[in-house]
């Protein structure tokens, strides 16, 4: 598996195992999530993306008991984790509305919380979760100023973001936002176009892609795109969902996709879309595929 520098003091693996859905699954077991890292392990897969929220907040604590139960998985990991979003849940149960809130009140909160439901000492990289309209963006920049100081946290980002609310946050801080976690697949191609893409390839930031293949609606289904992605795949000895990521690979904005699964079959195949080579005339018959018609 390839690796990936985010700074001089962060790399990741180049394909992301995220776990938003590991509170989702029948069994939450210490036995069974530690049979999903060691999956993802095998194959060179090293980074987990986790948030607060996740699970109705109770996806970190499952994770901090598989790392608890073996303390040495974690000198193997990287930890992403995101903050910021506020729903009535869990431990926010009694709040009014769904709100986000990036005071540092609020965030340093949330770290603390993240670091102990995981049982861990640091967080690799912390994201703001989701652009917040109320945020001052002094006080947010500030904190995570501190937190990186602090050693509490490696590196920061920021998650569906767009440009500019990605330079009013730099704005106001000393350390660098490091990627911009964002939806992107063949089935939601915009980021390719309207500015998001272009923006942080620009600046040399390597996004991340939430959802790359589609909620699974790129898994299913017989329409000109999956007919194109099948025959490609058929040609690598893959499957869809390795066609899927390897598109989004071969940009070279360097996206790094977040595959979530909690089938272990496919997350033994997570890999195999670094074995898939993809041209230029071959990436544009998927991205024509997605579009619908021909490039102009």
């Amino acid at each position: 598996m390839d690796r990936v520098q985010l700074s001089d003091a962060l790399d990741f693996s180049r394909i992301v195992y995220g776990m938003w859905r590991i509170g989702d699954d029948t069994d939450t077991s210490v036995a069974h999530v530690q049979a999903k890292i060691h999956g993802c392990l095998d194959q060179g897969i090293t980074t987990f993306d986790q948030a607060d929220i996740y699970g109705g907040y109770v996806a970190e604590a499952i994770l901090g008991e598989a790392m608890k139960a073996d303390t040495g998985l974690r000198a193997k990991m990287e930890i992403v984790t995101k903050c910021d979003i506020v729903a009535p849940a869990g431990r926010y149960a009694d709040a009014p509305v769904k709100y986000y809130d990036t005071s540092r009140a609020h965030i340093e909160q949330s770290v603390e919380h993240s670091l102990r439901d995981m049982a861990i000492d640091h967080i690799d990289l912390l994201l703001i979760h989701r652009p917040d309209p109320f945020m001052d963006h002094h006080e947010t920049g500030a904190a995570l100023d501190d937190l990186v100081a602090s050693g509490k946290v490696r590196g920061v980002g920021v998650s569906n973001f767009r440009p500019w609310d990605w330079k009013l946050l730099q704005s106001a801080m000393k350390t660098p936002l490091l990627t911009n976690q964002i939806e992107i697949s063949l089935g939601e191609i915009t980021p390719f176009t309207n500015g998001d893409l272009a923006f942080h390839q620009q600046h040399g930031q390597r996004p991340m892609a939430w959802s790359p293949l589609g909620g699974g609606g790129l898994m299913s289904g017989n329409d000109k795109l999956h007919v194109v992605m099948d025959e490609i795949a058929s040609a690598q000895g893959v499957d869809r969902a390795a066609v899927a990521v390897a598109f989004l690979i071969a940009h070279p904005a360097g996206i790094l996709p977040v595959m979530g699964t909690n089938n272990l079959d496919r997350i033994k195949k997570i890999g195999d879309a670094m074995r898939v080579s993809l041209d230029r005339p071959t990436w544009f018959r998927l991205y024509e595929a997605a579009l619908g018609h021909e490039v102009a």
